[in-house]
């Protein structure tokens, strides 16, 4: 069904009385990039001869080890929250007008033991980042086709439009900020008028959140209503049929002057878990639509953005307990320099659960109560030092309501434009230990990286 509404909707905007216009060489995305390009490193010289081969063959890329402890005693998991040794190896292409792009890690983890395969979860021996074709079909159309990173919305490390796969175990556990998106198998249609331009993405089969199952992170699980890890962890009931559970997204976003407008619309399901099979005790993913706006400007010598989403969850949610509920999410954002190199932001989430009192009602005797307002509050701080070779970094996570919070911490140094350290501390911290952030307490640790790029 999700096919057919991809197809008419770009049909659709293709055949508006919108006149067309160019598209830009360079187009702004009102997301945040996490992603750098590299020059590429060619590995035969030109004196070779071998042209059409050495061109076959330049590669960028890096090669990391990254270890991490844990600074308390996990009964649930292993001492060492990340140990891995990683060689990414990128090429980008072009054939005619088609361009060819693929990323992909190589890797050795002994942490999961895991040595197989896995192209969805990036537990194995490879995680291909991506490998995708690029082409523009007409003037004003792009078309991306393959396994690709995609990300929108205005949020700093919090997501409300942003529908797109995550990686939430490499966010806790230390692994670089880049890591955090999640590849995702999509067609991506960006058509570019006057009056506005359009993304269309089309997932043929749901690709899920790799979300916390215990396997690296232990966390709280409320059918047990005990802490649980990689001795007992999550089965999921996923939906996994080509074209039949497959998801769409939509951005039509313009600028007014100095203002960035954008709306969103997505059809699929909850990316993590957010259900429960009764019969054979799995979690599920429910069926999830989000409508959702943001606007983003310059406030007062810095940058201001707020978001909106509503989530209509899968009918029923409001009465059954074992579905998560329809929700309504919020962000308010600032970002300035507020000394030399030294940069700050702050945003306001929150989270509201709808239809409260069918919630509240529909739960069995001495299960545990969310309350109808979650609210968060985070805070960036970073410094750049020694001709922006250093970089300090704090980003904390602090909920008012649940009393609980996230602490980072990140300090890297580039000795030269190949070689990069870098060391961090991730510590949770809260009262309760069903509360979101303070689940985790038991996986607060530190970290540190060496890369080579090449």
């Amino acid at each position: 069904m999700k096919k057919r509404l991809f197809i008419l909707a770009i049909l659709a905007a293709m055949f508006t009385g919108v006149q067309a216009r160019e598209h830009p060489a360079q187009k702004t995305d009102l997301g945040l990039s996490i992603l750098k390009s590299r020059e590429p490193v060619r590995f035969l010289p030109a004196s070779s001869g071998y042209n059409s081969v050495k061109e076959f063959l330049d590669l960028t890329g890096f090669v990391e080890t990254r270890l991490g402890i844990r600074t308390q005693n996990d009964p649930h998991e292993k001492n060492m929250s990340i140990g891995e040794f990683r060689l990414q190896l990128e090429t980008e292409k072009e054939f005619g007008p088609f361009a060819l792009n693929v990323v992909a890690d190589f890797l050795l983890d002994p942490v999961l033991d895991v040595y197989a395969v896995d192209l969805n979860k990036g537990e194995g021996v490879i995680d291909l980042r991506q490998a995708n074709i690029a082409f523009t079909p007409l003037a004003f159309m792009d078309v991306k086709i393959g396994r690709q990173i995609l990300t929108w919305g205005t949020g700093d490390l919090v997501f409300i439009n942003d529908l797109f796969a995550k990686d939430w175990n490499a966010f806790l556990a230390g692994r670089a900020d880049e890591y955090l998106k999640a590849p995702t198998d999509a067609i991506k249609s960006s058509l570019f008028f006057d009056a506005v331009n359009i993304d269309f993405i089309y997932v043929p089969k749901f690709g899920a959140d790799r979300f916390i199952d215990g396997k690296r992170i232990s966390f709280f699980d409320r059918s047990s209503n005990s802490l649980q890890g990689r001795n007992n962890p999550v089965v999921v009931n996923r939906p996994n049929d080509w074209f039949e559970d497959d998801e769409l997204s939509a951005r039509f976003y313009r600028s007014f002057g100095v203002y960035e407008a954008a709306f969103y619309y997505y059809n699929g399901y909850w990316k993590s878990p957010a259900g429960l099979d009764i019969l054979s005790g799995n979690a599920t993913f429910p069926e999830l639509e989000v409508f959702g706006a943001s606007l983003r400007s310059p406030v007062a010598n810095g940058i201001g953005n707020v978001e909106a989403g509503y989530y209509n969850g899968a009918n029923g949610a409001a009465t059954n307990p074992l579905i998560r509920n329809s929700e309504f999410r919020f962000l308010a954002g600032y970002e300035r320099e507020i000394a030399t190199e030294l940069t700050a932001s702050v945003q306001y989430n929150l989270e509201r659960k709808l239809d409260y009192e069918d919630y509240a009602h529909s739960l069995p005797g001495g299960a545990l109560r969310d309350d109808e307002n979650r609210h968060v509050l985070t805070l960036r701080l970073t410094k750049l030092m020694q001709q922006q070779d250093l970089r300090l970094s704090l980003f904390n996570f602090y909920s008012p309501s649940d009393k609980d919070g996230f602490l980072r911490l990140n300090a890297s140094y580039k000795f030269s434009d190949s070689i990069k350290i870098e060391g961090g501390a991730n510590f949770f911290y809260g009262k309760e230990d069903h509360t979101f952030f303070a689940q985790f307490q038991n996986n607060s640790g530190v970290f540190a990286a060496m890369r080579y790029e090449f």
